[in-house]
This record gives structure tokens, C-alpha cells and sequence, in this order.
């Protein structure tokens, strides 16, 4: 999952209270990203949390990788069907089919048989969509042809993970990194940058969640194609050079961080639930905030 995010984060607290716990900081790799943990408290405490945190990040990867053949996403690709939906895995079907709905359909995983035609400079078919998968009970089965990426939400998934074990493990001020960024308690800064217009200002995050995606990062293979592609129309180019979201969870804002690259301003005005706050970055570095 290599979606690149052009985020920079201040590790320090705005006006922390004085406080005994020491400030750890915790680096590693996950779901192809950097991930970075910053908690407040015990160091002892903390090495019980850490192990916790990589036994998820290590379940999310069995469940949602594509580069791992033995994955459930890998298993449900090749063949085609699941006969039971694993907990994980429906849980961020549920948010899918919320987020699917919320954004009018633009935001649809099945882009993953088109991303890979791209890559490999082959002809594009028809590209099955998010409603055409059949589920029954714990059963799958996808429409001939589809096949999934969550690489538009898994990371967002996972930082919520994470920072729910770390509330639950007793540390209640920290910022997790996994590609998107979920704060707890205190006050975090973060610094917007766009890949061609560079820094474009700060935010204060707190008990909220920020993802950001820049669709010109990075392109599918040879073919100049942004690597974040309209699940309807691969031809179409995305509306913004940036889009940043702050929501609840991080699932929400990197879902629709990505699904936003293509929506007008006025249906992102009309997608944008209670507590979220959207901010684009036009093609001319133009910057407007929503919500």
C-alpha cells in the first residue's frame, strides 16, 4: 500500500500541562507505510501497548495486503468468493458500504482490476463495481472479472485500530501515524504540504483524525495515469491536486480523501457528514477549507 502522503507532523504538544509520564516514540514499517507512534505515560506500560500494536498492525496485514498471496483480500481476488467474512474484514466492509453511499459511489475498491491492466499496459474492460459483489449471510462472492484494493482505506483502518488499543492500554494522549494520522488527547499540529506547492499551512488536531491524498505522487506504471483512479471512468483526471480531510476516524477521512479527488466542490459540500472539515488544493495551488 504505497499511497503517498504528503503530511509532516510537530511530535511536540501545544500547551501540554505538566504532566510525570515521559513522551515515547515508537518508528517501524506497516502496510507500506511509515508508521510512527507518539503516547504520553509509563515506558514499562508502554513495551505491553507497543506488542499489542504490532500484533494488529500483523493482522491487518494478513487480512488487507496484496503483496501477501496467503492474505484474505489475495484469497478473495483469486478465487472469488469467500464462504465466511472474517470479523476484520467485515467490519471494514461495513464502512465501505457507508462510505460508497456517502460519496455518491466514487468511492468504490473495485478500481483494483483496471489499477492492474494499467500497470501492465493492458487493454481495460469493464469494470465491475462495489454493488455488483453478491454477499449472503458471511458468504462473498465478487462478479466475474473484480477483484479489491483497500489501499483507499486500510491504513485509515488501521491507525483507528491502533489508537483504540492504546485508549484501551491506558494512554490516552497520543498521535498515531500509519499513512493517516488519528490524535487523542492534547493538542497536535500538523502541517499541510501539496507535492507541487509545497507547505500550505498547519492544523491543530485533537481527538480527531487527518488523511490526505495528492493523486499526481505517484502514476500506475508506465502509463502517467495518477495511481488514484475513478472507479467509473479510468480516463478521467482528478479535480485536485490535494485533498485533505479531518473526520471522527481516520477510516472516514481516508476514505473520503480519496473518493474527494474527483467530486466537485459542491458534491463534497453535500458528502461531508457532522465533524468534518475538508480542505483542496487546486490545480494552481488555490487552497479552500469546507465544513
Amino acid at each position: 500500500m504505497k499511497r503517498r502522503r504528503f503530511l509532516a507532523i510537530s511530535a511536540a504538544m501545544l500547551a501540554a500541562r505538566p504532566v510525570a509520564a515521559r513522551t515515547l516514540r515508537w518508528n517501524g514499517v506497516a502496510l507500506g507505510a511509515e508508521v510512527g507512534l507518539t503516547l504520553k505515560g509509563d515506558p514499562v506500560a508502554a513495551e505491553g501497548a507497543l506488542e499489542g500494536t504490532r500484533a494488529i498492525l500483523a493482522e491487518v496485514e494478513r487480512s488487507f495486503s496484496l503483496y501477501d498471496p496467503s492474505s484474505t483480500l489475495s484469497a478473495l481476488n483469486r478465487t472469488g468468493r469467500l464462504a465466511a467474512t472474517p470479523d476484520l474484514m467485515a467490519k471494514l466492509l461495513a464502512i465501505t458500504d457507508q462510505l460508497h453511499e456517502q460519496t455518491g459511489g466514487v468511492f468504490d475498491p473495485s478500481v483494483q482490476s483496471r489499477w492492474m491492466s494499467l500497470a501492465r499496459g493492458q487493454a481495460l474492460n469493464r469494470n465491475a463495481r462495489w454493488t455488483d459483489m453478491r454477499r449472503q449471510g458471511e458468504a462473498i462472492r465478487l462478479a466475474p472479472g473484480q477483484t479489491l484494493t483497500f489501499n483507499g482505506i486500510a491504513q485509515g483502518f488501521a491507525t483507528d485500530l491502533v489508537s483504540a488499543h492504546l485508549r484501551r492500554s491506558g494512554f490516552s494522549e497520543t498521535l498515531v501515524n500509519i499513512g493517516e494520522f488519528r490524535a487523542g488527547e492534547g493538542q497536535w499540529r500538523v502541517g499541510l504540504e501539496d507535492p507541487l506547492f509545497g507547505h500550505l499551512g498547519t492544523r491543530s488536531l485533537s481527538n480527531r483524525a487527518i488523511a490526505t491524498s495528492s493523486p499526481a505522487a505517484q502514476t500506475i506504471g508506465e502509463s502517467g495515469v495518477p495511481h488514484i483512479l475513478h472507479p467509473g471512468d479510468p480516463t478521467l483526471r482528478p479535480l485536485w491536486s490535494t485533498v485533505s480531510v479531518e473526520a471522527p476516524t481516520a477510516a472516514i477521512a481516508d476514505g473520503l480523501s480519496t473518493a474527494m479527488c474527483f467530486m466537485t466542490r459542491g458534491e463534497i459540500t453535500g458528502a461531508l457528514a457532522e465533524g468534518c472539515r475538508v480542505t483542496l488544493v487546486s490545480d494552481n495551488g488555490d487552497v479552500t477549507r469546507i465544513g
